[in-house]
């Protein structure tokens, strides 16, 4: 089974990491620096044009396009978990991770990606912004949709072609899951829809569901959670797995009130 998430906008590049941790390299590095190769022919007016981005925040990206580089360095990039720091990755808590914890982590969890098509966990990143759903053209198309086209799909197949039944859990946003061709997937993929009681009715509240897909992958990798049944276990937050809601490919997770909110760590603007 593989969990999949988006990435997020803000980023930390700052937080010390722990001495010796574990890294790996993205699978599609190639597409990356031809992307970026792209990415260098566009003016700072043109990313904030394209992004809808302030001239700070497109200055910005220019510039790191310019000095992303195909070889990967703890000076240049960190983990892909360990840099992103948006409401998911609040829920996902993953610098109190253990060390068996993101090696699990490494095999069930992947972190869809604009620039990177896929990440795993412990695949070191070069700091970008550039949104999936981005109408960037190349020669494959005038999309992102169409740059990656089947190719997420196929690696995910990839990935699951030991498993007798095929699972692909998705916590991304639906601008991400698009990036992953329906008819290429040959897994049965359950989606996680966590609803608050807002206004007399159950609702998705943006920013909570969020950090709830972040708690979901948490609640996941510290359980070692390989079937779609053992994700209805989830009870974080005051979530609780609503069954008359639900069917199997459809889990819901509903609350009565807000959990608390902790504050979140100072991060810098990153990829969405």
């Amino acid at each position: 089974m593989l969990f999949l998430l988006s990435p997020a906008k803000a980023l930390d590049y700052d937080t010390p990491l722990p001495a010796g941790l574990a890294h790996s390299t993205p699978r599609f590095l190639a597409q990356s620096a031809a992307l970026i190769e792209v990415l260098r022919s566009k003016s700072a007016q043109d990313l904030a044009d394209l992004m809808h981005l302030s001239d700070k925040l497109a200055a910005l990206n220019v510039a790191r396009y310019r000095a992303w580089t195909p070889r990967f360095t703890s000076a240049n990039s960190r983990q892909a978990l360990l840099a992103f720091n948006g409401d998911v990755y609040a829920g996902l808590q993953a610098r109190t991770l253990s060390a068996a914890d993101l090696d699990w982590a490494q095999e069930h969890v992947l972190v869809l990606s604009g620039l990177y098509g896929v990440l795993r966990p412990l695949d070191r990143m070069q700091a970008y912004r550039l949104e999936m759903g981005s109408r960037l053209a190349t020669d494959a198309g005038s999309n992102l949709y169409q740059y990656w086209g089947s190719r997420i799909a196929k690696h995910l197949n990839t990935r699951l072609q030991a498993d007798a039944t095929p699972v692909v859990v998705n916590l991304a946003s639906q601008e991400y899951f698009k990036a992953v061709d329906r008819r290429a997937l040959k897994a049965r993929v359950v989606e996680c829809v966590f609803e608050d009681w807002r206004g007399g009715a159950y609702k998705i509240i943006g920013l909570h569901a969020k950090r709830a897909r972040g708690l979901m992958a948490r609640h996941a990798i510290t359980h070692r959670i390989t079937t779609a049944h053992g994700l209805e276990g989830f009870a974080l937050d005051g979530y609780a797995f609503a069954p008359a809601a639900s069917d199997p490919e459809r889990l819901v997770f509903r609350r009565k009130a807000p959990a608390p909110r902790t504050q979140n760590p100072v991060a810098t603007e990153g990829p969405a």
